[in-house]
């Protein structure tokens, strides 16, 4: 199927099951566009780009220093304060990892004149690192391993937080329940891992 396609799907799921009351839709470029697509086709919201990327930057979460990951975030977005000053916004985004990029977002997006903003995450909240060759933080790192959602949404300074259901995720994908890894939203391990001894390789380990 389509990625794109998939996407627009969950972004659809996502408006249904965590509804909000605003004005404008703004994804985080790239990666949230057609999951905000798909979220304001249910929701009946405008869609805008209120956050423009350069591409000279990669994955912000995979930076190893925290001064490095906040430097990244800075020169990364860049606010339209047209689209977004005086408006109920609300920032659609495929996944929380440590949180740190979405407060510094949820910040940017305020000082641009933003009345409220409402965070909606297309995915189930990330509690476990993947061990199968995505190069995610530790669990330690993880936000939502030891974070409930209100304690999320008080921590990035969003007016609201919704995340969308593995049950939601799991009926956009034909069959994923059959043959889909979800560990990382579930703790659901295909093979299972002595937590206590394990060490997570890094992304360029042997």
């Amino acid at each position: 199927r389509p990625v794109h396609e998939v996407r627009k799907r969950l972004g659809q799921e996502l408006a249904r099951e965590q509804p909000v009351d605003a004005d404008v839709v703004v994804p985080i470029p790239d990666s949230g566009v057609y999951h905000a697509l798909g979220f304001c086709q249910v929701s009946g919201l405008p869609f805008e780009f209120g956050l423009v990327r350069t591409h000279y930057i990669g994955r912000t979460f995979i930076e190893p220093q925290q001064s490095i990951r906040h430097f990244g975030v800075k020169i990364k977005l860049n606010p339209i304060r047209d689209v977004l000053e005086g408006k109920r916004v609300v920032i659609v985004d495929d996944s929380i990892v440590r949180g740190t990029t979405s407060k510094k977002i949820v910040k940017m997006v305020r000082d641009a004149g933003a009345k409220e903003v409402h965070l909606r995450i297309s995915s189930p909240p990330t509690t476990h690192p993947c061990f199968y060759g995505i190069d995610t933080p530790t669990r330690g790192e993880l936000i939502a391993s030891s974070h409930a959602v209100e304690e999320i949404r008080r921590y990035v300074t969003a007016d609201t937080l919704g995340y969308l259901s593995l049950e939601g995720l799991l009926k956009v994908v034909p069959h994923a329940a059959d043959g889909f890894c979800h560990a990382c939203f579930s703790g659901d391990y295909a093979v299972p891992f002595p937590w206590e001894s394990i060490q997570q390789l890094g992304l360029f380990e042997p």
